[in-house]
């Protein structure tokens, strides 16, 4: 069996070696894949989600069959909220999670606060033991955290891309991998943008002409399966 495979992808296909890829499910969270999580409450439509979460359930059995890392991201704060930083931080600015639960004294420390239903990944996508979680406090996976180290401690160069929001955290977290010089594959249709569809468009577009590769659950699917 070859230790390559090709993926059909946009640009042009990509060379992967299962063996030195990730996948990396991007905040796959009730935050923002479930009614009554964040993004719902924030007025952001989510009602594809079920649907990217079956999808992404594809994308990890077909990938975990194939030898490869599993990474859940999980985005959010302690419950003091102290590392989602103060006035002086644009983040307590800009993070809507932030500013809803400023805005709604009800939805105080409810909000991507670890230990919360919010914070907690979907149901139908929970970790096998031999996953790696990481929690983030910013939409980078790669900002103040040890995925970096953990990814080259497994000589992995290709990271496969799923989850949430495409125009927000997966975009961050795939520009960075970019940065640091691994091979970036979005697997487009498992994430939602958090906004209007034409977001999701534009983050496909930015992606497959700057940052990456983008490819789709069946084409991804498909190419794993022909390995044998």
């Amino acid at each position: 069996m070859s230790r390559t495979l090709s993926i059909p992808a946009r640009p042009e296909p990509l060379s992967i070696e299962p063996a030195r890829t990730a996948v990396l499910v991007v905040d796959m969270q009730n935050a923002f894949a479930s009614k009554g999580g964040y993004l719902d409450l924030f007025g952001v439509d989510v009602s594809g989600a079920p649907a990217v979460i079956a999808r992404t359930r594809e994308v990890l059995v077909a990938s975990r069959q194939a030898g490869m890392t599993v990474v859940f991201l999980q985005m959010g704060w302690t419950p003091d909220q102290r590392d989602a930083g103060g006035e002086s931080s644009p983040n307590w600015h800009k993070a809507n999670a932030l500013r809803l639960m400023r805005r709604r004294p009800e939805l105080e420390g409810k909000l991507m606060i670890q230990g919360t239903w919010d914070y907690a990944l979907v149901d139908e996508l929970k970790p096998e033991p031999e996953d790696l979680v990481i929690g983030k406090p910013r939409y980078s996976g790669f900002y103040s955290t040890n995925l970096d180290a953990l990814l080259r401690e497994r000589d992995v160069r290709t990271l496969v891309f799923t989850g949430v929001a495409s125009n927000v955290c997966v975009e961050s977290t795939l520009r960075d991998a970019f940065f640091l010089e691994y091979f970036p594959l979005w697997v487009a249709d498992c994430s939602l943008a958090s906004g209007p569809p034409w977001l999701h468009d534009a983050t496909v577009e930015n992606v497959q002409r700057f940052f990456g590769w983008v490819t789709t659950t069946q084409e991804y699917v498909g190419a794993l399966a022909s390995r044998s």
